[in-house]
């Protein structure tokens, strides 16, 4: 199985001056829980990381202190995530079939996740789906105008999509081509198989699986650290 994980994001949002996934948790970069959670995992043969060129040296020391025991590739990424993932697809082996795609920001991931979304996703190609690892919504979701509540949707039905997402190599190019060609702007891999037509199996990932995004998510992501060292079973 090849892994690409996204890792040109931005501080922004944490009001932080340089790519989020260089700040520090737990005493190491954000990538670096992320790249561990990947190497722990048997089934990853190589591994992808699109980030921007200005972190090009952060992540490649990131990279030499996890001691990798499998190829892991620098990749430059575009101004989206969309382009970033597609330069992924291109800077892929020439034998990659499958590949799953995981947001560095994710980094509580763990390794039996990123196994069985590899799983889920050699039975679902040869249907032509995809997989995403997603979770039910608990919350009661509005649909808002004009800051005024218009609807509110089953909640029954719906799922907050995650990382690892999972597709066959062939298909996600070409899926990624239809989007360049119709000016297709989307902020995940699944929605690109959804305007196509394609399936997309959701395989259901555990609460600890979310995506660092403000300054409260790192405190979240320090504790749930913090829980898993005192239990003794790290990722």
């Amino acid at each position: 199985m090849h892994l690409l994980i996204a890792a040109a994001g931005s501080g922004r949002r944490m009001g932080a001056d340089r790519n989020k996934l260089l700040l520090p948790l737990a005493g190491r970069p954000v990538l670096a829980w992320t790249l561990e959670a990947a190497l722990a995992c048997p089934a990853i043969a190589w591994i992808g990381v699109v980030g921007q060129a200005q972190d090009a040296e952060a992540i490649g020391a990131i990279v030499a202190a996890a001691r990798p025991d499998r190829p892991v590739a620098w990749i430059l990424g575009g101004e989206t995530r969309q382009q970033s993932v597609r330069r992924g697809l291109d800077a892929l082996p020439a034998e990659a079939e499958a590949v799953l795609i995981h947001d560095g920001a994710r980094c509580l991931v763990e390794p039996d996740l990123l196994a069985a979304c590899g799983a889920a996703l050699l039975d679902a190609i040869g249907s032509g789906a995809g997989i995403v690892a997603a979770t039910p919504v608990t919350d009661t979701i509005k649909e808002v105008e004009a800051g005024t509540i218009c609807a509110t949707p089953d909640r029954s039905r719906l799922w907050a999509a995650q990382t690892p997402q999972g597709f066959g190599v062939a298909q996600l190019r070409q899926a990624h081509a239809s989007a360049s060609r119709q000016g297709w702007s989307v902020t995940d891999d699944a929605a690109l198989f959804e305007r196509l037509g394609l399936p997309v199996r959701v395989l259901q990932a555990p609460p600890s699986n979310i995506k660092l995004t403000t300054s409260f998510d790192l405190t979240i992501a320090a504790a749930v650290l913090a829980e898993r060292a005192a239990a003794g079973g790290g990722l």
